[in-house]
């Protein structure tokens, strides 16, 4: 990864307005609406299409994010086929406690999968708006962001040259382990990062959820979730020990203890099936300062990591691309640069909102678990007060629906 310009012998560049970065959620969405304003873009991806649209990720998107992709013709596949959340429910001392947040509020979640999403704004960009998307390039490097000629080259995937494109900005949407991020001046970012110390279990079942609502099972073995995916699978999350891979949990071990935390005496068992998919994810949190330096605009898990478990991250990244695509937009088309001079700041107000969130909530799922009788005491004590008190329903409903205003 390198700040200065590419090596003499690159061949001629090309020349775009805004070079993207990686093929996810927030990059796509920021060149679709690039491509919407008819403003000329290149997505770069690493993956191929095939691998994109069939990524295993998150499901639950808040309604104001699709009303979001709605605004910007983004949102018809969504609205065809999502499915509403009206409730939330918790479970522990061995009973079900429905958290009706739509009754509280008016607002609801959807649940759409990710690869869906995916598949739709590929398509829309690729297919519809004739964008251009390059697949399957490596050895991606950002170049030169804080002059006022960017660059961005890659190996074609074809030929095995090496490709060199100018541009007049550059949208780092590449993820986690992107490229990206590296280009933001050391001396002057800092990383924020929070580490739980505990493991999640990630899987994916072949068999239809218990109940058509997120399930939060909070019990002494630990943390358990079933979040519905469709009426045939079933995404489930289980607390493990920090370290654990997936051959530390066989199937069996992974039904009976799903079985165990989410244990209701007023609702029925689950439904077992094959497990399509079992993983470990280390549970922790980051936060990237500035989200921007020069020329080169973050968005997504390049700039911030909220651990699964608010069901954050993916809603964040929408946030930070309608952000950065309309801000583009007005400064390549109408000379407007307040967007862009104002996006970091503006991101990062609900970043930081939603990491505290994550963190209280964290706090009321792991706390049981934890060992200590006094945090799984004030753990069952924040769990009782969300239904008993409609100030704490409200509190917890704004910020677990996204409801609050950054503006």
């Amino acid at each position: 990864m390198t700040h200065t310009s590419p090596h003499p012998d690159s061949p001629s560049p090309e020349h775009v307005p805004v070079v993207v970065v990686g093929a996810g959620p927030a990059g796509l969405t920021v060149g679709n609406i690039l491509r919407a304003a008819s403003v000329d873009c290149v997505v770069l991806e690493t993956e191929t299409r095939q691998f994109v649209e069939q990524r295993p990720r998150a499901g639950v998107i808040e309604d104001a994010v699709v009303r979001g992709l709605q605004e910007r013709g983004l949102a018809d596949g969504l609205l065809a086929a999502a499915q509403r959340q009206t409730a939330c429910e918790f479970r522990f001392d061995g009973r079900s406690h429905p958290f009706p947040y739509t009754e509280l509020t008016g607002r609801h979640h959807w649940v759409y999968p990710q690869p869906l999403l995916v598949t739709d704004l590929v398509r829309t960009y690729a297919d519809v708006r004739e964008g251009d998307i390059r697949f399957g390039v490596s050895d991606v490097q950002v170049h030169d962001t804080d002059t006022d000629r960017p660059a961005v080259s890659y190996r074609c995937p074809t030929t095995g040259e090496r490709r060199l494109i100018r541009c007049d900005f550059v949208a780092g949407c590449d993820g986690a382990r992107g490229v990206s991020r590296s280009a933001l001046p050391q001396e002057r970012t800092r990383i924020a990062r929070h580490d739980y110390g505990i493991g999640w279990l990630a899987l994916l079942a072949e068999a239809p959820p218990t109940s058509d609502r997120v399930l939060f099972g909070v019990h002494p073995d630990g943390f358990a979730g079933q979040m519905p995916r469709s009426p045939e699978v079933t995404r489930y999350y289980l607390q493990c020990a920090p370290g654990d891979g997936p051959g530390d949990w066989p199937d069996d071990r992974v039904w009976a203890e799903l079985h165990r935390r989410l244990a209701a005496a007023d609702a029925p068992p689950l439904v077992e099936g094959p497990l399509l998919e079992k993983r470990v994810l280390d549970m922790h949190d980051y936060v990237v300062e500035p989200m921007a330096s020069g020329r080169l605009f973050l968005a997504g898990e390049a700039a911030h990591l909220t651990a699964p478990i608010a069901a954050k991250g993916m809603n964040l990244a929408l946030h930070d691309a309608f952000l950065l695509g309309d801000a583009l937009a007005a400064r390549l088309v109408e000379g407007d640069d307040a967007g862009l001079d104002g996006y970091a700041d503006a991101c990062l107000r609900r970043v930081w909102d939603y990491q505290e969130f994550s963190q209280w909530l964290s706090d009321v799922y792991h706390g049981a678990a934890s060992g200590d009788p006094f945090r799984a005491g004030t753990t069952l004590a924040r769990l009782r007060r969300l239904f008993t008190s409609p100030a704490a329903a409200a509190a917890f409903a704004e910020q677990y629906l996204g409801l609050a205003e950054y503006a």
